[in-house]
């Protein structure tokens, strides 16, 4: 009995076999129109299934592809395009505030080499300064006089990180902590109270004790602004810009004020030096100022990353930080979580105040303590993505740029503002993702390219 043309399958009514695409696009070609519908329905469907099979670059080159554009994608690549940017600009500055390069400018055109070499020397010689004050010196005698400038960045990133840290915390939660300026001094003061004022004890005790004061006095000053906006929904920004200038005037009527803070028999408005043992002991000898709150800086990233990645804690103020009324619906309580975040975001700049006051500046301090740190630690924050890790290099990074700034000016003569004009430029470009992603051409997070017929 013969079959009819409704019968059997596309393939087995063409030649019997399993076609290629061309063959069903030969095949679906030669069907006359109305002829067969369910022939020409079939042939398409069997066309549609086998064409992205034909047209899909191997698998092994699909994992290859997405895993460049993931990295090339994230706040990583943005971050370092940022900097880029932001030096590119910087050495335009210095080519043109450079006296050589004026003056070779002037006869370009009759010239043109002495220009491109004043260039050459006045971006290279900053940048080598930069280099040498930050990382290594290679002029120096010995290596142990050369690994100096590596400490000192080390020293001069070990607060940055640690305030960085506390705002990385807060913005993980949703909430901007713009308050680490008051944070700082009110840390200060604790701890170096405990430091200078307290005596009698060992090493041991003394220490951690004037420690504990310090990241405590940080905790409640931050947390004050966590209850607020837990309790009445005072905004945080407005909140711990407020108690930045209650922590200065504060301070500063501390120091004034004899049998406060203020040194005995003096008139200054600064404190007594710390005693011996409320110090941070040195970590590689008297000759160098790096000291034991660098150790404690990369504890406090151990401790942040694991606390916000691998812990109950951390999903909670992740939760709230992504959407707080889908984390109320989870049955998270947000209100505590908001104060927990201010908690811990606080306490983690107050590590940044104690080791100023117990490593860095222990011959006493004044109001000015904080040194601009508690602002730094937002753009460290921005920098590294509000990730421990991200915080971290992006510390060390602007540790290198304030101890090689100096360098840069003393060597070369560049104006130390242009250090600053780079740090404001990296800000501005990590607020501003989709411009550093059009100039580099980087992938937008999360795109996938589209298989073309």
């Amino acid at each position: 009995m013969s079959s009819t043309p409704s019968q059997g399958s596309a393939e087995q009514r063409t030649t019997g076999t399993r076609h290629e695409p061309e063959s069903l696009t030969e095949a679906l070609g030669h069907t006359a129109p109305g002829s067969d519908p369910g022939l020409t329905e079939e042939l398409e469907q069997e066309l549609a299934r086998q064409q992205p099979e034909a047209l899909a670059p191997p698998a092994e080159d699909n994992r290859w592809r997405d895993a460049a554009r993931e990295i090339f994608a994230g706040r990583p690549a943005v971050a370092v395009g940022a900097v880029i940017l932001a030096v590119l600009v910087g050495s335009i500055m210095i080519a043109f505030t450079d006296e050589g390069v004026q003056e070779a400018s002037a006869y370009f055109f009759a010239r043109p080499g002495d220009t491109f070499a004043a260039l050459g020397q006045a971006i290279g010689g900053a940048y080598s300064a930069l280099f040498q004050g930050a990382v290594y010196n290679f002029r120096a005698d010995g290596f142990a006089r050369g690994i100096r400038p590596l400490t000192e960045t080390l020293n001069y990133a070990t607060p940055l990180i640690a305030a960085g840290l506390g705002v990385a915390v807060a913005f993980r939660s949703g909430l901007f902590n713009i308050g680490g300026q008051g944070q700082m001094l009110m840390s200060a003061a604790a701890a170096g109270w405990v430091g200078f004022g307290v005596s009698g004890l060992p090493l041991w005790l003394h220490l951690p004790l004037a420690l504990v004061a310090g990241l405590a006095a940080g905790a409640l000053w931050a947390g004050i602004a966590g209850v607020l906006n837990a309790r009445t929904g005072a905004h945080v920004v407005i909140v711990t810009i407020m108690l930045n200038y209650v922590a200065l005037y504060l301070l500063s009527y501390l120091l004034a004020t004899p049998g406060l803070l203020q040194a005995p028999g003096s008139a200054n408005p600064k404190t007594p030096p710390m005693l011996e043992t409320a110090i941070l002991p040195r970590l590689l000898g008297g000759s160098y100022n790096l000291h034991l709150g660098f150790v404690l800086a990369l504890l406090a990233v151990l401790v942040s990353w694991w606390l916000l990645n691998r812990s109950s804690t951390g999903f909670a103020l992740r939760t709230v930080g992504e959407n707080p009324r889908a984390a109320r619906v989870a049955g998270i309580d947000v209100p505590r979580a908001t104060v927990t975040a201010m908690l811990m975001s606080g306490a983690l700049v107050g590590l940044a105040g104690a080791t100023q006051v117990l490593g860095s500046v222990t011959t006493g301090f004044s109001s000015d303590i904080d040194a601009g740190i508690g602002f730094d630690a937002i753009t460290v924050a921005l920098l590294g993505g509000s990730s421990p890790v991200g915080v971290l290099w992006a510390g060390l990074l602007f540790g290198a740029f304030k101890a090689g700034g100096s360098a840069m000016q003393a060597g070369e003569g560049i104006p130390i503002e242009i250090v600053l004009v780079v740090q404001s430029l990296i800000v501005l470009f990590i607020a501003a993702p989709p411009l550093v992603r059009a100039i580099f051409r980087l992938p937008q997070p999360g795109a996938r390219k589209k298989v073309s017929a």
